[in-house]
């Protein structure tokens, strides 16, 4: 167990990569990944936030604790009715402190200890076969719940879909608490409200790297890998949050809501046409991955639904003011923010 997450919480089907994989700074990263390195062979050097955004990191959890509680009461609740005996399969690392949040509301609600595995799937190369085979040993494949945080481009569902190919039994569908693009399984709300976890990067996920594959270092019976930032122990917050949306568990409330207006990719090629952006991986819609654009890729602009949300926004301006990042009001329907990626080669 190599992490800051309780043992109770969640088993870690990662690989230990620590010490034999060097993290790149953001912009070496992004030229690589831009000349065709894929980004999973590659881990980043981790940002330090200033003490302002940290400030603003705080009052965002305590701002939502409540919201992300009602969120995972509403998905925990249709997990439950769909699968009486869920085990829970979270995908690092954004999914996996909301897996440990739906394992701890099962267990408040219905006294249930269900099981709670984290495991590895990237874009363009698939799921960690590996981990799906350690829990498919143990489990009956009727029984597993897919758990992530939010849905952007839906990107990752797609590539679940294609992966669960392989596994009879095994359903693709997605258990999240923001679903603004319309495609997940099991939805929170399709609001593209702030789950304060994506504020930040390993502080507020058990001290973990985004997940590594690589033949360096990953052999064929290992499990995908992450690094252990164990140099940032003192700055660790990770049940920070947690702890806080757990409070709200007494008060939490099931949302119940219809589907309606486009689907999430329907506005993302509306905004790759506008701006005459050919490789759609380059745009990042939802509040969760406008913030992720700032924290570890090179932006180019951030769009935004108003200038003026700080309820919603704050943290994402403070960060735009901090990078040096454009902020542009664009009539976004789905989401609140959309990051837009600089494409190098323009430089």
């Amino acid at each position: 167990m190599f992490s800051t997450y309780k043992t109770e919480d969640v088993t870690i089907l990662l690989k230990d990569v620590t010490g034999l994989v060097t993290p790149l700074g953001t912009k070496e990263r992004e030229a690589r990944i831009q000349s065709g390195t894929h980004y999973s062979e590659m881990l980043p050097l981790e940002y330090k936030p200033t003490e302002t955004y940290m400030n603003t990191f705080r009052q965002a959890v305590e701002m939502y604790a409540q919201i992300t509680a009602n969120a995972v009461a509403s998905v925990s609740e249709r997990i439950m009715s769909n699968k009486k005996t869920p085990v829970l399969v979270s995908l690092a690392r954004a999914g996996t402190s909301v897996g440990v949040l739906i394992r701890r509301y099962i267990k408040f609600r219905y006294g249930a200890d269900v099981p709670h595995y984290t495991i590895s799937i990237i874009r363009g190369r698939g799921i960690d076969k590996n981990a799906m085979k350690y829990i498919l040993e143990r489990h009956a494949p009727e029984t597993i719940q897919f758990v992530d945080g939010w849905t952007g481009k839906g990107a990752i569902q797609r590539e679940l879909d294609k992966a669960m190919e392989e596994y009879s039994g095994v359903s693709s569908g997605l258990a999240v608490l923001s679903d603004p693009a319309h495609l997940a399984e099991v939805t929170g709300t399709y609001d593209d409200f702030l789950i304060a976890s994506s504020c930040l990067n390993s502080t507020v996920s058990g001290l973990l790297s985004r997940t590594y594959l690589n033949s360096d270092a990953i052999g064929a019976n290992d499990f995908h890998g992450a690094l252990f930032y164990k140099e940032l122990i003192d700055e660790d917050l990770t049940y920070y949050f947690i702890d806080a949306v757990e409070k709200c568990f007494e008060t939490a409330e099931v949302l119940n809501e219809e589907k309606t207006g486009t689907s999430g990719m329907e506005e993302v090629y509306e905004i790759s046409r506008k701006y005459g952006i050919e490789d759609i991986n380059l745009i990042k819609p939802s509040i969760g991955e406008a913030t992720r654009v700032l924290l570890r890729r090179v932006p180019w602009k951030i769009l935004v639904h108003s200038l003026d949300d700080n309820e919603h926004l704050g943290h994402l301006y403070q960060l735009a003011k901090e990078k040096n990042v454009t902020l542009e009001v664009y009539p976004l329907r789905n989401y609140r923010a959309c990051g837009l990626i600089k494409k190098l080669a323009d430089n």
